[in-house]
C-alpha cells in the first residue's frame, strides 16, 4: 500500500468513525426525547385530571392539591375543547398572538398533529378533550444534537480546507527550499573548481591540486546521489562512525575559514552502527554549516562521539549566539530560520533523515547564550 492509498484509507476511517459517531448522537438524543415526550403526557394528564376535579361540582373538601396541580403546568401549551369542538381553555400559549385571527385553530392542528388528544369526563354524556404541544425544552432537545453537528461539521469542514491549504503551503516551500538547497550544496564545490580555475590560469600549480579537484567532483557526485535519493528507501550499510565523522569534518574544515577551529572527540573504542553515508555527511555538513553562521565564521567546534547501553551519542557544539529555549523543537520545522538569507531546510532534512532513515533522535541538548549550543543525535549501536 503506497503513502496514496493509505491517505486515503484513512480519510475513509475518519469519515465512517464521524458518520458512527454521529449516528450514536442522534440516536441517544431521540431515546432522550422520547422519554421526556412521555414525562410531558404524564404531566399533562394529571393535568387534566386536575381540572377535571376542580370544575366537577360534586367533588367536596379540600381542592389545593388539584390547584398546585394546575398551576404547576407552566412549559407544556395545551388546549381544552368541549364535546362540540369548541374552544373552552387554553395554557402557556403566545399571550400576544391570542386575539389574532385563527392563531388557536392553527395551534389545535398543530396540537392535534403532535400528539394522542386526552379526554376529560365532566359529566354523564359530556367529555372535553384536551390537545398539547411540545414544551420548549423538548423542542430544543429534538433540535439541539442536529445544530451540535451541523457545527461541528461546518468546524470540520473549515479545518480541512484550512488544513489542505496549510500542508499546500508547506509543500510549496519544501519545494523551494529543497531547490535552494540544491543550490547551495553545489555551491560550496563548485567555488572550490572555480577558485582551482583562477590558481591554474595565474600559473601557480600545488602539488596537491589534482587530489582536492578530484574531491570537489566526488563531491558533485555525491549531491548528485543523495538528492537521486529523496523519496526511496536508502540502504544502511554498518559503519565506524568515528571514521566517517573524521572524513565529514575535514572535508568541511578544508573550506571553512581559519577563525573556525575544529574538534573531534572520538570514542576510545570503535563505533559501529547502520548509516547511509551520505545521508550522514549530509547532516554533520548541514549542522556544520548551522553552528559556523551562528558563530559569524568565527570560534569553536566541537564533535563528540560516545555510547553506553546499546545507544551511540554524537554531540555538536559551537559557540554561537545560541537558540532560545522555546525555539528548541521549532527550529526542525520545515520553513524555520534566523537567516535574513535563509530558506529553512536543512534541519528539517536533517531530522528527517536522522528520525524516518535512521530510526534515531536528533534535538537541541543545551543552549546558552554566545557560550555553547549542543545539539545531540541518538544512533543504535550496530549488532
Amino acid at each position: 500500500m503506497n503513502s496514496y492509498e493509505i491517505k486515503r484509507f484513512i480519510k475513509i476511517i475518519l469519515l465512517l468513525l464521524a458518520v458512527f459517531i454521529g449516528g450514536i448522537t442522534l440516536y441517544f438524543s431521540q431515546r432522550l426525547s422520547q422519554k421526556v415526550a412521555q414525562e410531558e403526557k404524564k404531566k399533562v394528564q394529571t393535568w387534566a385530571k386536575a381540572m377535571k376535579m376542580l370544575s366537577d361540582p360534586d367533588v367536596e373538601g379540600d381542592l389545593s392539591f388539584y390547584l398546585e396541580l394546575v398551576k404547576d403546568n407552566t412549559t407544556i401549551p395545551a388546549i381544552v375543547v368541549n364535546e362540540t369542538g369548541k374552544i373552552t381553555q387554553f395554557i402557556n400559549l403566545d399571550s400576544s398572538m391570542v386575539g389574532s385571527e385563527n392563531y388557536l385553530s392553527k395551534k389545535l392542528q398543530e396540537f392535534k398533529n403532535t400528539n394522542e388528544a386526552i379526554s376529560i369526563p365532566i359529566d354523564k354524556g359530556i367529555v372535553h378533550t384536551v390537545y398539547y404541544g411540545e414544551s420548549s425544552v423538548l423542542r430544543q432537545l429534538r433540535y439541539y444534537p442536529f445544530i451540535v453537528l451541523g457545527v461541528v461539521a461546518l468546524f470540520i469542514l473549515v479545518s480541512y480546507f484550512a488544513f489542505s491549504f496549510s500542508r499546500r503551503a508547506e509543500q510549496n516551500q519544501v519545494w523551494v527550499g529543497l531547490a535552494k538547497e540544491t543550490a547551495h550544496q553545489l555551491g560550496t564545490p563548485i567555488s572550490s573548481l572555480m577558485g582551482w580555475v583562477d590558481v591554474i590560469e595565474m600559473g601557480e600549480m600545488p602539488d596537491n591540486a589534482a587530489d582536492e579537484m578530484r574531491k570537489d567532483i566526488t563531491r558533485l557526485q555525491i549531491i548528485t546521489e543523495r538528492f537521486s535519493k529523496i523519496g526511496s528507501e536508502p540502504i544502511l550499510k554498518i559503519t565506524e562512525l568515528n571514521e566517517a565523522l573524521r572524513n565529514s569534518v575535514h572535508y568541511m574544515q578544508t573550506r571553512s575559514g581559519s577563525e573556525v577551529h575544529f574538534k573531534i572527540n572520538e570514542c576510545s573504542s570503535p563505533v559501529q552502527v547502520n548509516l547511509n553515508l551520505n545521508l550522514f555527511d549530509w547532516v554533520i555538513e548541514n549542522l556544520t554549516k548551522n553552528s559556523i553562521d551562528a558563530m559569524e565564521g568565527k570560534g569553536h567546534l566541537e564533535y563528540a562521539v560516545s555510547k553506553r547501553n546499546g545507544k551511540v551519542f554524537l554531540d555538536i557544539s559551537d559557540t554561537g549566539r545560541g537558540i532560545p529555549r522555546n525555539r528548541f523543537k521549532t527550529i526542525f520545522k520545515p520553513g524555520y530560520t534566523t537567516k535574513k538569507r535563509g530558506w529553512g531546510l536543512g534541519l528539517s532534512l536533517a531530522r528527517r533523515i536522522i528520525q524516518d532513515y535512521h530510526q534515531g533522535e536528533i534535538f537541541v541538548k543545551e543552549s546558552q547564550p554566545n557560550v555553547r549550543t549542543t545539539f545531540r543525535i541518538i544512533l543504535s549501536e550496530a549488532d
